[in-house]
């Protein structure tokens, strides 16, 4: 029996080049481009055909594609072997190392080690394992082996082996060289010693771990600590974030190809096309008569050798030669075919003006109506959950409002946060803007009274937590139960409530003298709290300005909502990355390891509708890409795909930390959604529908009437064991705006309150 070879297969990467279609939450190596498949699933099944032996598969993919592979891929079989999830992509010598250590471990340095990329389209299984063969004898002697396509036409897209010798079978190299322009291109294809490189490896494991060794010790060793500190389970093999993160990010070719001794090549007796633009479909899909490549629903007349692809709609195209034209439910792209691969291009200049559509794919089945679900989201916010909280959420007794309640609608004994009492009122005030016919005064007395007799701290502030009875449980003044505060008393104040203004003055100037961080024009967290920040208080102390400004058109508080933009600016957003940070030392710099990296992506939603709000309100058009951007990182890295709901937490570049779906980030995902439509950029109408459905079919539809299921497993399984009241301000406001968007609404708010009135309030700042 020949030596087992244990293959590798490489499915990191995005296919950039194939925009629209390819995309960060869906790219090329999951597409099926040729209707057998998706470019992964034939390598898997090419990798099973080896006619002499059964070789261990393991696929080196991208953590946040987890779902797909092991839904899609793995129940293929993967001969023993198992996927190795990559917390964040490092290129592909970090891809490598981590092969070579994984044969080791389980098949010892002698093993074959074969390493294929996921995407590329290859004419037969027995001629792709025929070459791999021929390469045997050289690998065995200690050789590294790639395989070398004899080039057709000059092309700029691929990379090239020189070797010492034209003959066939193995050869030499002498060097290899990245993507030529077109000039160099044909020069080495008329020489005849050049050829297409492959991207496929074929060594002894112990001879790739000699060259990473001699040549990028900082590869190996970083690798190695990664992989020793490894999650396995029944899934696959999870890298830690941490110790991954570390390896230095570049090619195998730069690490160790360009510079290792006794490279071979082996002629490939396959055909080969690595699909990485459109003209290689063009040139690798059958065709009609005329030349032309037509997928999906086409009608063309007088069309030369074209490739024209839809999806969903129907696509007509009349008169053209050598074009492509793509079109996606979110998307068209036209070019030349010899141009396309300067698609590249366009995604550049999409990401840096912040668009939705090179993170995410619209689905092909989103809802056209917009509006679909007013009939239940009114019927449930009017029937059966302002009723329901209006009076079983209320504590009668002690005063205040419930922090909890159970699936049987009796409260909890849980102490009254400060936060839980003001969105209470917040709530029903929004419901008595929006027409609510409930007891909506009586309510707002009922909590406003609460919290100013028992919640005030003895300098003007609010203390954070009190027991059921309303003895003070925690005297902590924090930033976040002021905002909360501030926003509840400005729509009291506009439903005329007699002590909302008076109570906002007084809260703008205790914030204004015990919370100020005038060193670094933010906030601290507590009196004192000087040592670590957050940016989610900001957040919503932003949120509160926002709303005194839209009820009053008093203009200071716009000012101040400006200071926290420009906090936003400096330090919570991460212009590489497009995530928000949350967590940060005394000078606003990114705690190390895991709280540096974690983010949320319901506070991206969050920050997302709120950047568009400031920007109407002041007319700071530059910050729409930034709400884009938070948007569209929260949508492409932040999802659930067996659920579509954002997990709790994720780091910067997309690996869950917290795998639970609330429901609050699904609310403001509807919100983030909502306020994106109609300023530029894609129609989100139907990803409004969507998002909207989903918090239906998912926290509200299984839940009692007038409850919500807060907590979401990452298998879809219910895991809440009660009903936090802090939640329905989440509910309202997004549900509410839902409905405003969906009636067509230009002003969200009723009319402004006299600029007069306002100033009283804002006397401290203005």
């Amino acid at each position: 029996m020949p030596d087992r070879i244990v293959s590798f297969v490489m499915s990191g990467g995005v296919g950039s080049r194939l925009w629209p279609l390819s995309r960060e939450d869906n790219p090329k190596q999951f597409h099926d481009l040729s209707g057998n498949g998706s470019m992964l699933a034939r390598t898997v099944r090419r990798l099973k055909a080896w006619p002499v032996g059964e070789t261990p598969i393991y696929l080196i993919a991208s953590e946040r594609h987890a779902d797909r592979i092991i839904s899609d891929i793995a129940p293929l079989g993967l001969n023993g072997g198992r996927p190795i999830f990559e917390p964040v992509g490092r290129n592909t010598a970090a891809a490598v190392a981590v092969a070579t250590l994984q044969a080791i471990h389980e098949h010892g340095s002698d093993a074959l080690v074969l390493v294929v990329p996921s995407d590329h389209e290859i004419s037969t299984e027995l001629q792709f394992w025929e070459t791999v063969e021929a390469g045997r004898p050289a690998a065995e002697r200690g050789n590294i082996v790639v395989f070398g396509i004899r080039p057709t036409h000059p092309e700029t897209g691929y990379g090239y082996i020189e070797v010492t010798a034209e003959g066939g079978g193995v050869a030499a190299v002498s060097r290899f060289v990245e993507k030529p322009d077109i000039e160099t291109a044909q020069r080495y294809v008329s020489s005849g010693r050049f050829y297409w490189n492959a991207g496929i490896f074929l060594f002894h494991a112990g001879t790739m771990r000699s060259a990473l060794v001699e040549f990028r010790p900082d590869i190996w060793e970083a690798a190695e600590r990664a992989f020793g500190a490894a999650r396995t389970d029944v899934s696959g093999i999870y890298l830690p974030q941490s110790f991954y993160a570390a390896i230095p990010s570049t090619s195998i070719d730069y690490a160790v190809m360009e510079q290792a001794r006794d490279i071979a090549m082996v002629t490939a007796s396959f055909r080969w096309n690595d699909l990485g633009s459109w003209q290689s479909l063009l040139e690798a899909s059958p065709a009609d008569d005329a030349g032309n490549v037509m997928m999906g629903d086409i009608v063309a007349l007088d069309c030369d050798s074209c490739y024209l692809r839809s999806q969903g709609r129907l696509l007509t195209v009349i008169g053209m030669k050598d074009a492509a034209v793509v079109a996606t439910p979110d998307a068209v792209f036209v070019a030349p075919v010899s141009h396309s691969q300067n698609v590249k291009k366009v995604v550049e200049q999409l990401e840096k003006s912040g668009r939705l559509e090179t993170k995410f794919t619209a689905s092909e089945d989103r809802v056209v109506v917009s509006g679909s679900w007013r009939k239940r989201v009114e019927h449930w916010l009017f029937d059966e959950t302002l009723p329901l909280w209006s009076t079983a959420g209320v504590d009668h007794v002690h005063g205040g409002f419930h922090e909890a309640l159970g699936f049987d609608t009796r409260p909890l004994c849980k102490p009254k946060r400060m936060r839980t009492m003001a969105r209470q009122i917040y709530a029903f005030a929004v419901a008595k803007e929006r027409g609510w016919s409930g007891p909506a005064d009586s309510l707002l007395d009922h909590g406003i009274g609460f919290i100013a007799r028992h919640g005030r701290s003895g300098r003007g502030g609010w203390v954070r937590t009190l027991h059921t009875d309303g003895r003070v449980a925690d005297p902590a003044e924090d930033a976040y139960d002021h905002s909360c505060v501030l926003l509840a008393l400005a729509h009291a104040h506009r439903c005329g409530h007699p002590d909302a203004l008076r109570l906002a003055g007084e809260t703008f100037q205790f914030i204004d003298t015990h919370l100020e961080d005038n060193s670094l024009n933010g906030f601290l967290e507590v009196p004192g709290g000087e040592d670590m920040h957050f940016s989610n208080p900001h957040m919503h102390m932003l949120e509160a300005f926002l709303a005194w400004h839209a009820i009053t058109g008093e203009r200071a508080y716009l000012r101040r909502a400006a200071r926290i933009i420009d906090l936003f600016r400096c330090h919570f957003f991460d212009q590489e990355s497009w995530t928000l940070g949350e967590r940060f030392n005394g000078e606003w710099q990114p705690l190390p390891g895991e709280d540096g990296q974690w983010t949320e992506p319901g506070h991206h939603f969050e920050w997302a509708s709120l950047l568009v709000a400031f920007s109407l309100a002041s007319g700071q058009k530059d910050l729409v890409p930034y709400a884009r951007k938070l948007y569209s990182s929260a949508i492409a890295s932040g999802l659930n795909r067996a659920t579509g709901l954002a997990y709790g937490a994720v780091t910067r570049n997309g690996t869950p930390l917290d795998r639970i779906s609330r429901s609050w980030p699904q609310c403001e995902a509807v919100k983030a959604a909502a306020a994106l439509d109609g300023i530029g950029g894609p129609d989100l109408k139907p990803e409004i529908e969507a998002r909207v459905a989903r918090l239906f079919r998912w926290h509200i539809d299984p839940a009692p009437i007038g409850l919500w299921m807060d907590r979401i497993d990452e298998r879809g399984r219910p895991a809440a064991t009660e009903v936090p009241a802090s939640i329905f301000y989440h509910l309202v406001t997004a549900l509410m705006q839902y409905l405003d968007k969906t009636a067509g609404q230009v002003e969200p708010f009723p009319a402004r309150i006299p600029e007069k009135d306002a100033a009283q309030a804002n006397r401290a700042y203005a």
